[in-house]
């Protein structure tokens, strides 16, 4: 717990400076530039976290959002309640708990995950420059005694990722595009459920991760995302994971995203595809 205090504790602490600052966002920017909610919690789509910053907070405010996903599998359930804060344009906070049900095997794994995430430079909607984006994800597995059997070396372990996104007002078919690349260091097995290393290797990989999305109008997005993921683990292979998803921005302050998630192989399951479902509410 005094590990955890150390790393959750400072970024509290900036948050709350930087809060007590700056005003509420009035929500000037245009719908949907703050993305959804991942299921680790910091601003994006589903599975990948995207250079946008959550809430429509520009220059001098703040806003947040508050959100819950859950993916539905053959053999498992994931549910995530997540919360972030973004200041001026420029931070992001979040925090997201994690619980992963065995529906076939019976019990749960959970994990309790921190970030940060700072935009460089550059804007997703205005210049020529993509906005690009630099992150972390401070993963706690609270639940480790079934990933330590598998193999998994830490209950403990922090991605390290850079994302640069654009959007084109009126790209192809005269709709408005996203794109999304996503560069992550990470030693997770599935995102850290499965713990952190493992017997068949203990070092940190770099994986990519994209999305690419078209809305329909200015309410309804479709799009794909792609996500990498190392093998640390010798028991079982882990597989790449992406989705399809709809997205729908009725208002500023609410989205809702579906989505089918092909998942592949978790844990020597094979055949994990299923559905995944968000709820978001930014203030």
């Amino acid at each position: 717990m005094r590990k955890l205090t150390r790393v959750a504790a400072p970024a509290l602490a900036v948050a709350t400076l930087f809060v007590s600052h700056h005003a509420m966002a009035d929500f000037g920017r245009i719908i949907a530039t703050g993305g959804l909610t991942t299921v680790e919690g910091s601003g994006g789509g589903g599975l990948v976290p995207w250079a946008t910053l959550s809430s429509y907070a520009e220059e001098g405010q703040w806003g947040g959002t508050i959100a819950y996903n859950q993916v539905n599998l053959d053999d498992y359930k994931l549910a995530v309640k997540a919360a972030t804060i973004s200041v001026d344009n420029r931070w992001e906070f979040s925090i997201a708990k994690q619980q992963f049900d065995l529906l076939s095997l019976g019990g749960s794994l959970k994990q309790d995950i921190y970030g940060i995430k700072y935009r460089l430079g550059g804007d997703v909607l205005y210049g020529a420059m993509p906005q690009f984006t630099v992150g972390l994800q401070h993963k706690r597995n609270q639940s480790f005694d079934l990933p330590q059997a598998v193999g998994a070396k830490d209950d403990t372990g922090t991605d390290i990722y850079f994302s640069g996104a654009k959007v084109w007002l009126d790209g192809i078919w005269h709709r408005t595009w996203l794109a999304n690349v996503t560069l992550r260091a990470t030693k997770a097995n599935e995102m850290g459920l499965l713990g952190f290393g493992g017997d068949a290797n203990n070092s940190y990989e770099l994986q990519g991760e994209i999305a690419v999305g078209m809305f329909i109008n200015r309410n309804w997005a479709v799009g794909v995302e792609y996500r990498q993921k190392p093998n640390n683990l010798g028991f079982a292979e882990e597989h790449d994971w992406y989705d399809i998803f709809i997205g729908w921005f009725p208002h500023k302050r609410i989205a809702f995203a579906l989505a089918y998630t092909q998942l592949e192989s978790i844990a020597g399951a094979d055949g994990q595809d299923g559905i995944y479902g968000s709820l978001q509410v930014t203030f």
